[in-house]
């Protein structure tokens, strides 16, 4: 089945580019949780080390969104560049359960609360 450039324009829109505007969202919740939350199951280069790796990824993510729309919509994204990003949101994901986990009741009146509708490993919600 062969598409034609209109067609395959709109995919990639239809497709990378809420992806992306998802990668943004979720890296921001992330960045936002490392930089005010001390997390104390991890060490203080450990959290430092993902929050780079966090601010690193969001500037690649706007770096392809910027080319993206510059070039109308017509720029892709290999694959071998999106799975890192997701394996970072992955590992950002199990960061905020943990943190949850260790925060108790508190975690509902503290800001790192923006992780409570992150996707549960099931696909489910977490509550």
């Amino acid at each position: 089945m062969s598409f034609d450039r209109s067609s395959e324009k709109e995919l990639l829109k239809t497709v990378l580019e809420p992806l992306l505007e998802d990668f943004q969202y979720w890296f921001d919740r992330s960045r936002n949780l490392l930089e005010s939350e001390k997390l104390s199951f991890l060490t203080e280069a450990e959290q430092s080390a993902l929050l780079s790796r966090v601010k690193q990824a969001q500037q690649e993510v706007n770096t392809a969104q910027m080319l993206f729309v510059a070039t109308g919509g017509e720029a892709g994204i290999e694959t071998s560049i999106l799975v890192p990003w997701h394996q970072l949101v992955a590992e950002c994901w199990q960061i905020a359960m943990k943190y949850r986990s260790f925060s108790g009741s508190l975690a509902a009146q503290s800001p790192s609360d923006e992780f409570s509708d992150s996707p549960d490993t099931d696909g489910s919600q977490i509550p």
